[in-house]
């Protein structure tokens, strides 16, 4: 692997007594992941006779710093960036549905049926492969050459997502979803009429005790938050838009099953449903038609990672949900 770059930090007296994995953090465009996977790597080291202005230090070799290790006024540490792993997944050429896009970030609107992420069973066709394609000169997210997802979407939900299209980006995105500093909104389509407008749903979630591909309401689970609004009322049904305060796996899915309003088309949180002969055409046709959970992730507003810019994109509604949308108003509205 040839070494493409070096830094230099100096360390100052404001940050003398801190740990090295934060101050080196904060003096450098890097994650603290990425700078103790550089630190594991050996590709931190003591710069060669430097030493610390309140007390001698002996010369440190590549294991012996440590992410944990205080700094002292005067250290002076030499990063080499290695050169990019490259990735290896071949570029499928796949259309995309972009909202948005610049230099720094790509917003997408992907469609039900698309897996995010290369896993077991998915080895092609996935947005990874389509982003591949769509920015070949992207660059290396903490070493590795791939598209930076922040955050996803299950196969069955379309809506928008955005990607990093450099390191910068991708590290304030993380920053920004691991604070909650961004608004997400989805639309749902559920069975049930809740007697109320608003709800704020605040149900921990973790996995299910007997099915690990699925998640589950547990007292010990991971915070999840969603608000829970009626858009509207359409008889033995709802129109539901969800704002998401964390983005824990299957989050909407399974509050709404556990508030007793699954999701039309859900086949792993809501019980098999055909509807009888009490629900009119066209409703019966469109709901029975559903290949997937009829939900959207309609709205992504935030603050531009590096230029602070507004972003505020809307990805329209796929035909099958239109289909579904204008069938309840017309049988329910």
């Amino acid at each position: 692997m040839s070494e493409v770059e070096k830094l230099i930090v100096s360390i100052g007296w404001e940050q003398s007594g801190k740990r090295l994995d934060a101050v080196l953090t904060a003096s450098t465009p890097f994650s603290r992941s990425r700078i103790q996977q550089l630190l594991r790597q050996g590709h931190i080291v003591r710069a060669a006779g430097m030493t610390s202005k309140t007390a001698p230090v002996p010369p440190f070799d590549a294991e012996h710093l440590q992410a944990s290790m205080k700094v002292l006024e005067g250290d002076c540490f030499s990063i080499t960036i290695p050169e990019t792993q490259a990735l290896s997944l071949d570029s499928e050429n796949i259309p995309l549905d972009i909202l948005f896009e610049d230099e720094h970030l790509i917003i997408v609107n992907k469609p039900a049926g698309m897996v995010v992420h290369p896993s077991h069973g998915h080895g092609h066709g996935t947005l990874v492969h389509a982003l591949l394609h769509h920015c070949p000169n992207l660059p290396g997210i903490n070493g590795i050459e791939r598209p930076g997802i922040v955050h996803r979407l299950d196969k069955d939900t379309s809506g928008s997502l955005v990607v990093a299209k450099t390191e910068a980006a991708h590290i304030r995105l993380s920053e920004m979803f691991a604070d909650h500093d961004l608004t997400r909104q989805y639309v749902a389509w559920c069975r049930g009429a809740p007697r109320w407008k608003h709800r704020r749903i605040e149900l921990p979630l973790g996995r299910h005790p007997q099915h690990r591909q699925k998640m589950a309401v547990h007292h010990n689970g991971k915070e999840a938050i969603t608000d829970v609004e009626v858009e509207l009322f359409l008889g033995p049904f709802s129109q539901l838009r969800l704002t998401l305060h964390t983005g824990r796996t299957h989050q909407i899915r399974v509050h709404l099953s556990h508030e007793r309003l699954p999701i039309l088309g859900d086949q792993v949180y809501a019980r098999n449903y055909h509807p009888g002969l009490d629900i009119p055409e066209p409703s019966r046709t469109a709901i029975e038609s559903l290949q997937r959970q009829a939900l959207h992730a309609e709205l992504l507003a935030f603050s531009h990672p590096i230029t602070g810019d507004a972003i505020r994109v809307t990805a329209p509604l796929p035909d099958d949900l239109i289909r579904l949308s204008d069938a309840l108003r017309q049988n329910f509205g």
